[in-house]
């Protein structure tokens, strides 16, 4: 280490709906909820991350907690800078007024500049001297260990919190993609409305969240299936707590259609793909990131959609951040990152 790296700090940072992850020094730093919650009277912080999603939906007048992101942009300034400021600060050893910080923030492809924009200022209140922009399916192509700069096609689908992202990427851009807003967060939905429709109970996110994860499926007829789960809600007609059991063939009910609106968003990027480059997908099928990739029978039920081979990223909830990571290493090498100069 020179005596300017000293003064010098770098991370990568997948800002995401759910969850927020930083990679330092090429180890991932930190992995917490997007989630701050904050003192209604005095306005101030008070938790940040996991800290703060164990108080979500179980607050009092005075504590309100807030999700910062939604459908993977900034929708509450303030709260997105205390939460960004909160995690760096977790990394700890942060040379505050002495170090040059340099950032890369991976962001959704169908971002608006207002958007982006809104990034870059939040970047900016946290003293950061260098910030670059990745978008989301270009960071999981590089995260996922696929060559963006050869000419050659291949589709990226990053199913996230708030977006799916579904890309082409070849030579070093985006040839044609679409970003939809049906997501993590609106499959969590569709289970709360699916238990409060069909049995009658109300359940909180937290909860729609676990049954997402124990019994999620996008098949009804699955070959190793999950044991039926249990579930805690407020019987709506008698205001009572009590407890149901789920499977995963209900849950694959639940959320049909949303699943179906994610296959149709593969199609139209498939439909407007340049022959040459649907050759190479052709070959090679497509490839699923994010969070939404771990969803049961996912990968089988797009293969059987597309005819196209359909596999799944190694530790997919964390390929963005990876790729974020190696850009932040490399960000004079690729002409994709975007500065401030160029929005």
């Amino acid at each position: 280490m020179n005596f300017f790296s000293f003064f010098r700090q770098e991370l990568a940072i997948d800002l995401g709906t759910a969850n927020t992850l930083i990679i330092q020094n090429g180890e991932v730093v930190v992995d917490q909820p997007s989630i701050v919650a904050i003192n209604r009277k005095t306005g101030l912080t008070i938790a940040v991350g996991t800290k703060a999603m164990n108080m979500h939906e179980k607050t009092h007048d005075d504590i309100k907690t807030i999700r910062p992101l939604k459908d993977g942009v900034i929708a509450d300034f303030q709260a997105a800078e205390s939460m960004i400021e909160g995690m760096i600060n977790m990394i700890g050893q942060r040379k505050r007024f002495f170090s040059h910080l340099k950032m890369v923030i991976c962001i959704p492809s169908g971002i608006t500049e207002v958007e982006k924009r809104a990034v870059f200022d939040s970047a900016d209140h946290v003293d950061s001297k260098e910030t670059y922009l990745i978008h989301e399916p270009m960071a999981a192509a590089l995260g996922i260990g696929l060559d963006v700069e050869e000419p050659s096609g291949n589709m990226i689908i990053d199913i996230g919190g708030g977006t799916t992202e579904i890309a082409v990427i070849a030579l070093s851009g985006i040839v044609c993609d679409q970003s939809i807003r049906i997501a993590g967060d609106e499959l969590t939905g569709d289970i709360i409305q699916y238990m409060k429709r069909q049995h009658n109970i109300l359940i909180g996110e937290r909860t729609a969240e676990q049954v997402k994860i124990h019994v999620g499926s996008a098949l009804h007829e699955l070959e190793n299936p999950p044991e039926d789960y249990a579930v805690n809600g407020r019987d709506l007609m008698t205001g009572i707590p009590r407890q149901i059991k789920v499977s995963y063939r209900e849950i694959a009910s639940a959320l049909d259609k949303s699943i179906s609106k994610i296959e149709d968003a593969v199609l139209k990027a498939l439909e407007v793909t340049p022959p040459e480059l649907a050759s190479d997908i052709y070959k090679k099928g497509l490839y699923l990131t994010g969070g939404g990739a771990l969803l049961r029978g996912l990968d089988k039920r797009l293969e059987m959609k597309t005819k196209l081979h359909v596999h799944v990223a190694d530790d997919p909830l964390r390929a963005v951040v990876r790729g974020t990571g190696i850009a932040l290493k490399e960000t004079d090498r690729y002409t994709f990152l975007i500065d401030r100069k160029s929005i």
